[in-house]
Order: structure tokens, then C-alpha cells, then sequence
């Protein structure tokens, strides 16, 4: 493998991010305001300590991965993409439209690649999930909600929604192929007066489709579930389970003979599916990205879609009532 892949950012994440490029054997070089911990990977690593002005200018690195604070993603992303190199940047994409745009300006305009860690969409038991819908399997899709809860970590730059919601927002737009009309947000601010702690995101689309997030960190258990509801069947995607029980599909039907609906029953079945590690999927998405010059699957574009309905949904919280995505 080339080594040719620089990580900027190597702090509670991009630490992660670093060894899988390391072990993918394409980490070339690290970086990181805090000098002393970008050393520290370097020498585990054996690979070079780099400012980003050195990266930028280097050319033997084609691949920037950006494991920063959102607030400079936009402008680190244009730098190096500026300068010739395929970018991936951590969720979100941008903290606004203009920003995301210019992004996606700048890589069409320098002929790179840019690529948002929307990491559940590199989980193998999500793609099997995805699967499943775009087989019809599941029948026609009514309802899909998900919980992202957990007891910490506190953010004083971001609340809960940009925080959590991201993947989640990601993984509801693939399944259903389409942004949302509508969006509202309703939240609780405990810890911080101008941070939510805790929130709930409902969508609906013009497919007649309707969805919810949860979002929190101020609960007692981790909980990372997606249900996904649907004419013929429903399947659970419990990221918190052992691996043979991530995907449960429930085959329960709906008779609408008589007078009143019923619901019959089914019994779970576990889908077996092939275990890898969905960050070192991502990366390897990355490397390809890089190799071939070809587009993400999770490319500026479906940034974009995550970005406008993460913005819907502050709008929505700010102003307390339904937000349209049409009217941003």
C-alpha cells in the first residue's frame, strides 16, 4: 500500500483514524496543534510530524483526513483541497450551507474527492439493513426512529443534535432516498443555558414516510438502536448487542380484513452477517477514493443533505415549531 495519507487531528478521534491508516500501512504523516501528542503518534507509528502548511506542500501526500473541531472544517478542507489533495472530513461536513458549498465547489474545481465520515454508513450491519429495504423485504417503509443515548461526553461547542445526530440523520436519508419536508425539533437544556443536552428530531417525507431521532447524553445507558418499520416486516439495527444479534428482523404483518386493523406476530431472526470493523471499512472507502479519483459513497452531497436537515432541526428548536427544508 502507498503511503501517501496524512491525519490532522489526533485527539479523541482522530487517534483512531491514525492507527487504522497506520494499519492499513497508507500513514505517511501526523498533525496536531498539541505538538507534544502528534509526537507521541508519530513515534508509535514511525511515520513524520508534520505541521499542515509541510503536509499541504508535500507532494507525495495525495489524502488529508480532518479530525478537527467543526468550526474549521470549511476552511482547512478548501486549503487542501486547494492544494491538490483528496479530502475526509469528520461530521459534520460544515457548520453552515455556504461553507459546505464552497467545499464542494473547491473539490470539483481542483478535480479531488471530498468524503464525510458519516461512519454507520460503512457498518456492515447497516448496509445489510439498507439491503434489506432496497430488496423490499421489509415491504413498503412507514416508519423509521433511532436513539443515540449515552451518560456523557459533554460538548461546550456543540449541543447534542450536531453532536449525536449526524450518523443517524445519514443512515434515515439512505434508507429512505430523500431529505425530509419537514422537520421539528423539541429539546431540553439542563447542564448549559445555550447547549441542548437532550432532543428529539421528528421528519416527514413526501414518500408519507415519518421518522424520529432521540438524542442524549445525559442518560443512564449507552443505547444506539434503529427500527425501521414497514408494511411487511421490521428490523432492528442495536449497534449495543453481541454481533450475531446487531440485526433482528421481525416478519410482522398487518391484516385489514374486518373492521379494525390487526397485527400478527412473528418470531425474531437474527441475521447473520460477515463482522468487520466499520472504521476501517471507512477508511479503506477512503484509500480507494484516493487510488481511483472516484466519488464517495458518502461524498459533499449527501454532506450537504445531512447538514440541511441538522440546520432545519436548530431552526426548529430556535423558533419552537415546525420547520420547512424548502423555506432555508
Amino acid at each position: 500500500m502507498k503511503k501517501n495519507i496524512a491525519v490532522i487531528g489526533c485527539g479523541y478521534w482522530g487517534k483512531n483514524l491514525v492507527r487504522n491508516f497506520s494499519e492499513l500501512s497508507a500513514l505517511v504523516a501526523v498533525c496536531d496543534p498539541n505538538d507534544k501528542l502528534a509526537q507521541f503518534y508519530a513515534e508509535q507509528y514511525n511515520v513524520n510530524n508534520l505541521s499542515f502548511a509541510e503536509i499541504l506542500n508535500n507532494p507525495s501526500i495525495s489524502g488529508v483526513v480532518l479530525a478537527v473541531p467543526a468550526v474549521f472544517h470549511a476552511s482547512m478542507a478548501i486549503e487542501a483541497m486547494n492544494a491538490g489533495k483528496h479530502v475526509y472530513v469528520e461530521k459534520p461536513l460544515a457548520l453552515n450551507k455556504k461553507e459546505a458549498m464552497a467545499m464542494i465547489a473547491a473539490a470539483k474545481d481542483n478535480e479531488v474527492q471530498l468524503m464525510v465520515g458519516h461512519l454507520l454508513q460503512y457498518h456492515p450491519v447497516f448496509v445489510a439493513l439498507r439491503g434489506l429495504v432496497e430488496s423490499g423485504e421489509l415491504g413498503r417503509l412507514s416508519y423509521i426512529y433511532s436513539n443515540r443515548l449515552s451518560f456523557g461526553k459533554v460538548r461546550s461547542e456543540e449541543d447534542v443534535i450536531w453532536s449525536f445526530a449526524p450518523h443517524d440523520i445519514s443512515m434515515i436519508l439512505s434508507l429512505t432516498g430523500q431529505e425530509p419536508e419537514l422537520v421539528r425539533t423539541e429539546s431540553a437544556h439542563i447542564l448549559q443555558s445555550n447547549i441542548a443536552d437532550t432532543a428529539t428530531v421528528h421528519m416527514e417525507f413526501k414518500s408519507s414516510v415519518k421518522a424520529h431521532i432521540s438524542v442524549s447524553w445525559l442518560h443512564p445507558y449507552k443505547e444506539q438502536k434503529l427500527v425501521v418499520v414497514g408494511t411487511d416486516g421490521m428490523a432492528v439495527f442495536d449497534d449495543t448487542k453481541p454481533w450475531n444479534e446487531k440485526l433482528a428482523l421481525y416478519r410482522h404483518i398487518v391484516l385489514t380484513s374486518g373492521d379494525l386493523p390487526s397485527l400478527e406476530k412473528s418470531e425474531v431472526e437474527y441475521l447473520e452477517i460477515s463482522k468487520s470493523e466499520p472504521l476501517r471499512n471507512e477508511c479503506q472507502h477512503f484509500l480507494a477514493v484516493v487510488r481511483d479519483n472516484k466519488t464517495p459513497f458518502t461524498d459533499g452531497n449527501e454532506g450537504m443533505s445531512v447538514l440541511n436537515v441538522l440546520a432545519a432541526a436548530s431552526l426548529s428548536e430556535s423558533k419552537k415549531e415546525p420547520v420547512r427544508l424548502a423555506m432555508l
